[in-house]
């Protein structure tokens, strides 16, 4: 896809055209799934979720949208009557969950960011398969695939990232993440555009993360371009 298209096109027509390249590219989505989209009231799970909704007659086949808000012990900023509101006027069905994450931890455990996502994740994958859903949509972009590269082989030693794809071999659940091809400023742009940033909620212990590090570095070895991270992720490999 020419640079010419990122320079000219509106924001919302490049999350739609990126995310349907994606779902195509990668045959994430098939006739009959039941896709259960990770509403975490954030700008990204929520783009995904109006990508979604409006590419159907591009990607022409027949899929059924449903969205899982996990409430937490720890963050109440999601407008959820907003949020499901929203959901609802693209035709997805909105249910809110209440998990204690922090409520979880064992005696002298702190909260962080893995521990929180492991705890959504596992209820994510009980409701989806409990309610029939064969499909998890999550809202990670490619700015996301190139810093948990990065964190993971510069404090782990390895190379690996957020795969755009994985079929659970325990449940029948694929978890996929179409958003990859997108910059974060792509998404912040369509959301600006599609009135969805006034309702977006931002987690307390993320802010401060590890990751707000290396986005740092891979900024300034980048110089935001772009193509150099669509470069990367072809190097990557996900």
């Amino acid at each position: 896809m020419s640079e010419r298209f990122f320079r000219t096109a509106r924001a919302s027509k490049i999350v739609q055209t990126l995310t349907t390249k994606a779902v195509l590219e990668r045959n994430l989505i098939h006739d009959g799934d039941r896709i259960l989209i990770a509403a975490s009231g954030g700008k990204d799970s929520t783009v995904l979720a109006w990508a979604l909704s409006t590419i159907r007659p591009a990607l022409k086949v027949q899929y059924k949208l449903a969205a899982l808000h996990i409430s937490s012990d720890f963050c109440a900023c999601c407008k959820k009557a907003a949020l499901a509101s929203r959901l609802e006027t693209w035709g997805i069905s909105f249910t809110d969950h209440f998990v204690p994450i922090i409520g979880r931890l064992k005696p002298g455990e702190k909260m962080n960011c893995y521990w929180c996502s492991t705890q959504r994740r596992t209820e994510l994958l009980r409701y989806a398969v409990d309610n029939g859903f064969n499909r998890i949509a999550l809202g990670h972009h490619l700015d996301d695939i190139i810093e948990t590269f990065f964190m993971n082989l510069l404090s782990k030693g390895s190379l690996s990232t957020m795969p755009v794809e994985v079929a659970y071999q325990k449940f029948p659940v694929t978890l996929i993440r179409p958003l990859f091809y997108l910059e974060e400023t792509q998404i912040i742009a369509c959301a600006a555009e599609q009135d969805i940033l006034k309702g977006v909620c931002t987690c307390p212990f993320g802010i401060n993360s590890q990751r707000k590090e290396i986005r740092e570095r891979i900024a300034a070895f980048t110089g935001h371009s772009g193509a150099v991270k669509r470069r990367i992720l072809r190097a990557i490999n996900v």
